[in-house]
């Protein structure tokens, strides 16, 4: 009774236990025990004391239906997403995470029903979870185009994405995703490209979920000289993060999950094939943050923090700025997001509001990688993403109108965004503050996704060069 926080009348008849009985059944079901009962036997109630009967919910058998062409559930499967066990007390919570396990595979369709129990021995209280699952073919491919690159390394940029559902059958998602720089007349001149590689891979295990990470990217570009002659200028890196993360609480409108990481970077640079020992770099650390999640009637917010810690691990070199306490191969990094969405209705038409705040604090000098960089479609629309502001501190600050074309599938935009950057790094730029904006359409249409906008800087420091207005694209299309 102290757990439910009730206050009792000294005095009070049938209908008065009536409402007491109703609260103690809200509260129990507010804490996800849905199947938990709450009843009263013929009692004396004249010596002052009442006794209410709980009777447990709890789960029975759980009856797994796949109706797919190909059945693909396992017990791996089950063994990964289940949050529940024959004989546990029946919670909403661990049903609802079960199935974010099994959902969260994009080719899967899955849902979970409570069901009174018709087994012959079942006991009061008893239930049956059916489990109705089907999974689409597992293999997906999605090959894009965008001019999100730099006219130092090849503007236009091709991509191909191959996707594995539940590769293991154990809910786990795998993808392997290439991209290549494509030349275009408007690059700068000279022998010049990118490319990059990505394969990502995760898997729950009930409210725990492990996922690891690895990106590796190569560039080069031509330099001439002032006497006609020119040289290679080239570069490659490679990041790994390997993550576990638990989900440490949940009810109807909210969800909390922590999580710890560990990490690696390394980079090299060379000309005409020879390495420059003085820019390479080898990195590693550790991170650990929380996010959290919630639902206000139609709107979402969501936040989450971090700190992140650079160590001695994988043989750690030592940072040439270093040596003048311009940044460090050991950073400590705190950072901090913070995202509302809000879609409405004005008139008779559905629209969705979107705002995004990102900040950073360090607590060490950072080397430039390690610096919260603005200016360009990822960060600050309207700015074309060739020069940009870099700093060990700062914010930014991403705003979105759109408007939902009913029926459609597509939707108009206005972007207004927003950032500053502070700290030792900035002393020498042109400015510490820039802002823009952007007008858009975006939808998808016969299995192409796009993704088309203008804009133009609002705010720019004297001297910053960037376009007065820019234009881009990006299209996918999902075999």
């Amino acid at each position: 009774m102290r757990d439910l926080k009730l206050t009792l009348p000294h005095c009070f008849g049938g209908e008065g236990l009536g409402i007491l009985m109703k609260q103690v059944q809200n509260n129990i079901i507010e804490k996800g025990y849905v199947t938990t009962r709450v009843v009263t036997e013929e009692q004396d109630l004249r010596g002052g004391k009442l006794v209410l009967t709980v009777i447990i919910g709890k789960v029975r058998n759980t009856i797994v239906a796949d109706s797919g062409n190909t059945p693909r559930f396992t017990k791996l499967n089950a063994l990964t997403a289940f949050t529940f066990a024959k004989g546990d007390i029946l919670n909403v919570r661990d049903i609802e995470q079960s199935l974010e396990n099994l959902k969260r595979v994009p080719t899967v369709e899955a849902n979970i029903e409570i069901l009174p129990s018709d087994d012959e021995t079942a006991s009061v209280g008893e239930s049956d979870l059916k489990i109705s699952y089907a999974q689409a073919f597992p293999f997906r491919l999605n090959v894009g185009l965008d001019d999100s690159g730099s006219k130092s390394t090849g503007k236009w940029q091709g991509s191909a994405t191959l996707s594995v559902d539940n590769l293991l059958s154990a809910n786990d998602l795998f993808y392997a995703s290439f991209t290549h720089s494509i030349k275009q007349k408007g690059d700068d001149k000279g022998k010049r490209a990118s490319k990059n590689l990505t394969l990502y891979y995760a898997i729950p295990f009930g409210y725990w979920n492990l996922a690891f990470s690895h990106n590796q990217s190569r560039y080069h570009q031509e330099v001439f000289g002032a006497f006609e002659n020119s040289y290679i200028y080239a570069g490659e890196s490679a990041n790994d993060k390997l993550t576990l993360s638990y989900l440490l609480y949940r009810d109807s409108v909210r969800k909390t999950t922590i999580s710890a990481s560990a990490w690696s970077r390394q980079s090299q640079n060379y000309i005409d094939g020879a390495e420059l020992d003085v820019q390479k770099r080898r990195m590693a650390g550790w991170e650990a943050g929380f996010s959290h999640k919630e639902y206000w009637g139609n709107s979402t917010l969501e936040f989450s923090a971090n700190y992140k810690r650079g160590t001695g691990a994988r043989g750690q070199l030592q940072a040439p700025e270093e040596l003048w306490g311009e940044g460090t191969s050991r950073p400590q990094i705190i950072s901090a997001s913070m995202s509302f969405n809000k879609p409405f209705m004005w008139g008779s038409q559905p629209w969705q509001f979107n705002s995004s705040w990102n900040a950073q604090w360090n607590k060490t000098p950072l080397i430039p990688q390690d610096r919260l960089s603005i200016g360009g479609r990822y960060t600050v629309r309207g700015f074309d993403g060739e020069l940009t502001l870099s700093g060990e501190r700062g914010w930014l600050w991403r705003n979105e109108l759109a408007w939902n074309l009913n029926g459609l599938g597509q939707q108009i935009y206005f972007a207004l965004d927003g950032g500053r950057v502070t700290g030792w790094a900035t002393k020498n730029q042109l400015g510490h503050h820039l802002m823009g904006t952007a007008l858009g359409l975006r939808g998808y249409f016969k299995g192409i996704s796009y993704d088309v906008f203008g804009g133009r800087p609002i705010r720019k420091p004297e001297g910053f060069k960037t376009s007065d207005a820019v234009a881009g694209f990006n299209l996918n299309y999902h075999f």
